[in-house]
């Protein structure tokens, strides 16, 4: 069988994807509640199913996303290199994973913000992995939990084992962020593995409300590609 993606398509390929996502864009509207507004140099923490919410999290130029190196990780990277993003490439192998590390910890100490999917890059699906507990660590910075939510049912939902989701036409959407973690150098891993894990999970359970709370707003009347941010208490 012939691969669809080899490396003559992924740059057609990609290009394509990437004008479908711009276009989407426009239809696209994101409120940010609870922001944790002068906590940078972070890690923002989200699920693999919500990888698009980063379209939401405003200094894309200086927001680092850790991508795989797998040939659909080359695709992804060139769009979300178009979007106006930087991408840290990871692997499979230990040396790739050691390297994606030190280049997340010198971006960060370099002052700049890192995303990453904290169930990735196979799952299993909503469980925290390690990975980002260990580069806070290492680094000194906090970590931000985000969750994506709406209401809207016009999504498309990929066959894949995180379940991703990709809106379509007209969506309005909430990015919820949580309380920040610190993870000293003398800090427990496990316990702040959990910690997150826990936050996530309280996200997802206030959510709703919150996104009730915007929407009595009316703040998603902006002018378009416009994201505001809202501060909420639950």
């Amino acid at each position: 069988m012939v691969r669809l993606l080899d490396g003559e398509n992924v740059g057609r390929v990609s290009n394509l994807v990437y004008r479908i996502f711009r276009l989407q864009e426009f239809f696209t509207h994101i409120v940010e509640v609870n922001h944790p507004d002068g906590v940078s140099p972070c890690i923002y923490a989200m699920w693999h199913c919500h990888q698009m919410c980063i379209h939401g999290v405003q200094n894309r130029s200086k927001l680092n996303v850790l991508i795989s190196r797998s040939r659909d990780g080359e695709i992804i990277a060139r769009v979300v290199e178009k979007w106006g993003f930087k991408t840290i490439r990871g692997s499979k192998g230990k040396q790739g994973a050691v390297e994606a590390t030190m280049r997340m910890i010198d971006a960060l100490k370099a002052g700049e913000n890192c995303a990453m999917m904290v169930d990735g890059p196979k799952g299993p699906p909503r469980i925290v992995k390690d990975g980002v507990i260990k580069i806070a660590k290492m680094a000194q910075v906090p970590i931000i939990p985000i969750f994506w939510y709406s209401e809207n049912f016009n999504f498309a939902t990929f066959p894949s084992w995180d379940k991703l989701r990709m809106p379509l036409l007209d969506v309005r959407l909430i990015n919820i962020y949580g309380e920040p973690i610190y993870v000293p150098q003398d800090g427990d891993e496990e316990e702040a593995r959990l910690k997150l894990q826990a936050s996530l999970e309280e996200l997802e359970q206030l959510a709703p409300e919150a996104y009730k709370e915007v929407y009595q707003w009316g703040l998603w009347r902006k002018k378009r590609l416009d994201s505001s941010r809202f501060r909420w208490n639950p």
